[in-house]
């Protein structure tokens, strides 16, 4: 599913080429953290693969958050820049809100600047989080009519738990938002239809929290390291016990192509906008 996004995203660029607009995305790195700099690379690839002008802008982890801004100020008055992301999470000094509340709204491509997310919270378009978005595009590969459908949503994250709580409210799905010190949460999972987990709890969704044929999301990426030094990266669902789930996301792979996927296509949802159409991201 990733794949035909991309393949969708790449034909919508060369549109976009017919008219003179090449869609451009640039990512701010702020220091060396190890997993930033795989995210980082990744993006870029991806970005080159769908005909995307990347920029990096790579800044040493003692960058000031007065010159970050200044950065940020400068790509959000260039023309030619139609989405910022900065990678996350930022040195300990920088105040990650106020730099992510800086960039403009429309090259906002990640969906967590406040004017987005009350658009989301409120059904008139904007930015959708990536994350959030691919989950819903992975759903509706196997859900055609969400109403009165029973949804537990395991997390309450501005970038997953709440915007997917939303976006699932939007499509009339009853939704019930969970986090792991939510009580008797076995029980309430055990009578939802779709869950969603996104808690960073590795192994949390056992398999007795499931009911036959429910359709499991797995937002959940943790690295363990295993007694003979060996790593390995699990979700939060035991997925070895899931056999009598509808459908299962697997970690790695799922929802994190996905949200690669979207992040682009909200890319190209900017550049489009400069043209006069709506921006906006659609999760269907």
């Amino acid at each position: 599913m990733a794949r035909a996004l991309l393949e969708e995203t790449r034909s919508a660029v060369a549109a976009l080429e017919a008219q003179g607009i090449t869609p451009a995305l640039a990512v701010v790195l702020v220091g060396g953290d190890p997993a930033s700099e795989v995210y980082v690379g990744r993006k870029v690839r991806e970005c080159a693969k769908a005909g995307i002008r990347s920029i990096e802008h790579r800044l040493p982890t003692e960058t000031a958050e007065c010159d970050l801004i200044a950065l940020i100020d400068t790509l959000n008055a260039d023309p030619a820049i139609h989405g910022v992301l900065i990678q996350l999470p930022l040195p300990r000094h920088i105040d990650a809100g106020r730099v992510l509340d800086r960039i403009a709204p429309g090259k906002d491509v990640d969906g967590f600047h406040p004017v987005n997310v009350g658009r989301l919270s409120t059904g008139t378009g904007g930015l959708v989080p990536c994350t959030p978005l691919g989950i819903m595009k992975l759903l509706d590969s196997v859900i055609d009519d969400y109403r009165g459908l029973d949804v537990v949503v395991i997390g309450k994250s501005n970038i997953v738990g709440k915007p997917v709580a939303m976006l699932l409210l939007e499509r009339e799905a009853t939704v019930t938002v969970t986090h792991i010190e939510t009580r008797g949460l076995p029980d309430i999972a055990r009578k939802a239809d779709i869950i969603v987990a996104a808690a960073g709890a590795p192994h949390l969704v056992r398999g007795y929290w499931v009911k036959e044929g429910a359709v499991v999301i797995d937002v959940g990426i943790t690295r363990m390291t295993d007694h003979d030094g060996a790593t390995r990266i699990v979700g939060d669902c035991a997925t070895h016990e899931l056999e009598h789930a509808r459908a299962v996301t697997p970690v790695p792979g799922g929802v994190g192509p996905m949200t690669i996927a979207c992040l682009l296509a909200n890319t190209v949802s900017a550049a489009r906008a400069t043209l006069g159409t709506s921006l906006e991201s659609e999760p269907a």
